[in-house]
Formats: structure tokens, sequence, C-alpha cells
């Protein structure tokens, strides 16, 4: 099929523009400029590259029909962030391709009454991330379901792990400084009883998951998908773990929120608070029934990875891991 993958550059999509290229499709892949993927691979060399700036073409107007005269089979919208973008890609696809493929995100859910949250349970997203993505969801599965609409797919990821950028730490954050105290054995401040989940995904398992959507429209179609790791971790567990990489006992310290705020940074702790409010915990049995989905990496491997190439960069001096 004649594939077309929004937002190509990103984490997924070093991933994922491999796993279509060597499936045999041919891969159109636009993004906002052309800076090398997260990941290189020799796939890129046969796929065809085109610059877009999506939030100006969509204000103009213009970004879902030049999408649409690509002429795709299956279109890979892996950046709408507004109802109202998806609106005029559909609007523009319908009837000229065979599936779209979206992704969401876990954060639709909000904070859940039951976990592992499952993807028909009762929606109560909040922040403008989540329930943005939350409208999106809506939207495609409606038209999805109506005759004639465009047929669609929506898969929500986790916290997106992986080698190349940096990732959700048991703080809850992005402090590479969390990871230092873990590997050299200091006191590191959690929130409230470290009891909270935080639920990461290999960057190659979501694109997995893009791939099998793809593959099994018949079971795919006018659905959701969670796309997380088998397990999520607790903070305290999570912590403890990652200190055992490198042969140390996790020095811990639990405080209420408001003090574990006043000892990060602004940054540091609204993240924190972001991740923790929602606490997710994703079931993928739907996943794993309808589409096949099997994901490689737990949690934990998703993230040693990410610590690995954070070391081979620069960013992190620790001892190797154990």
């Amino acid at each position: 099929m004649k594939v077309v993958v929004i937002g190509a550059t990103g984490h997924i999509g070093g991933y994922l523009i491999p796993r279509l290229v060597s499936a045999g499709h041919n891969v159109v892949a636009i993004s906002r400029g052309l800076q090398a993927p997260y990941r290189a691979h020799p796939a890129w060399d046969s796929v065809e590259r085109i610059t877009a700036d999506r939030a100006a073409e969509d204000s103009a107007g213009t970004f879902a029909g030049r999408i649409a005269d690509l002429g795709a089979d299956v279109v890979i919208d892996l950046v709408c962030f507004t109802r109202s973008s998806a609106v005029q890609l559909v609007n523009a696809l319908r009837g000229r391709v065979e599936l779209l493929v979206s992704c969401g995100t876990i954060w639709v859910h909000g904070s859940a009454t039951e976990v592992p949250v499952t993807e028909d349970a009762i929606r109560r997203p909040w922040g403008e991330y989540g329930i943005g993505k939350a409208e999106i969801e809506e939207f495609l599965l409606h038209e999805s379901r109506r005759a004639g609409g465009v047929r669609s797919v929506v898969l929500h990821p986790g916290h997106i792990s992986g080698p190349g950028w940096k990732v959700i730490n048991p703080a809850g954050n992005l402090d590479l400084d969390v990871w230092e105290k873990l590997a050299t054995g200091r006191e590191l401040v959690l929130p409230n009883f470290g009891l909270e989940t935080v639920h990461h995904v290999h960057a190659d398992d979501v694109a997995q998951a893009f791939q099998r959507a793809i593959e099994r429209q018949s079971e795919a179609v006018g659905n959701s998908f969670h796309v997380v790791s088998e397990r999520a971790l607790t903070l305290r567990g999570f912590a403890e773990a990652v200190a055992g990489w490198f042969g140390r006992e996790a020095v811990l310290r639990f405080e209420p929120f408001d003090e574990f705020r006043a000892q990060t940074s602004p940054e540091s702790a609204a993240a924190t608070l972001d991740h923790i409010a929602r606490s997710p915990s994703a079931s993928i049995d739907k996943a794993k029934r309808l589409l096949g989905y099997t994901p490689r990496y737990t949690s934990l491997e998703a993230v040693a990875e990410a610590v690995d190439w954070l070391q081979r960069d620069g960013q992190l001096t620790l001892a190797p891991r154990q």
C-alpha cells in the first residue's frame, strides 16, 4: 500500500518507517523540516520526504488537501492535537483513502476509577492535551461508523520511551538528577507514599501497534486501543528497580506533594503532578485480542534503553548497569 505518515521523524516514526518499508509499503514521510529522524535507518533512503508546517497550513486551510492529493491508501497521523485539525483532514480524505490511523494518548482517561483501565471506561479527561485527544477520538470513531465515513483507528500510547530522548523517571518527571541519585545511593524524595503509577511503552512497540492496525483492518476499524507495556510501575517500585541496576538500594524519603513540590523545580513539580494525578495503568487485552499486539519490552526494559542512551550521549554520567 501507499502509506503517508504525518509527523514521521518523531519518536514513533523512527521505528515505524523502517517497519513499513520492510513490509513492502510505499512510504511518504511528512514532517515540518528535513531534520534527521530520532533513529537513523537505511529504510529512510527509500522514503519520499515532504515538508509541511501543519499548524500554518491548517490555518490557511491547505494542509488536509495536500495530504489527500498524495493518493494514499493509508494515512497515519502521529501529530494531530485538535478536533478542528482532525475534521479538516477527514473532510479531505473522505472517499479517497482506505484507512486513517491516528495517535492518541492514555491521558484521554483522566483519573481512572478501576485499573487497569479499559478502552470502554467512562472518560473524564482533564488538561488541554487529554481533552483534545479525547475529542479527536470521539470524532474519528463516530466518523468511522457512519455510512461513507473515513474508516479510522485510534491508538493510545503511554509514556513513550527508548533511545534518543529523556523519559519519565521514578519521580514522574524528566529531571536527570533523579537517575544520578538512584545510581549513586543519594536520597531521593518521592511524593506521597510512592504508590502512584506510570505506564511506559517502547517506541518500537508503539510502531508495532500501528503496523498491526493497518494489517488487521477488519478487526481494527472503528476501535481505539491502548498501546503500553504489559504492566505499569509504581514510583516506589520503579525507583527501587533503577537503583538495583547500579548495585544500590534506593534511599527514599516520602513527602506530601506540597512538600515534594517545594524541593524541586516548578517545571518538574508540574510534570510530576500531571503524571501522579492520573496514575495511568492501562489494559492491553483488547489490542492483544484484535490486533495481535505483543509488546517486546517491559516498562523497565524500555526505560533502561533510554537511560543507556542518555549515558552514551553524555547527558548522564553513571556506572554501567549491572
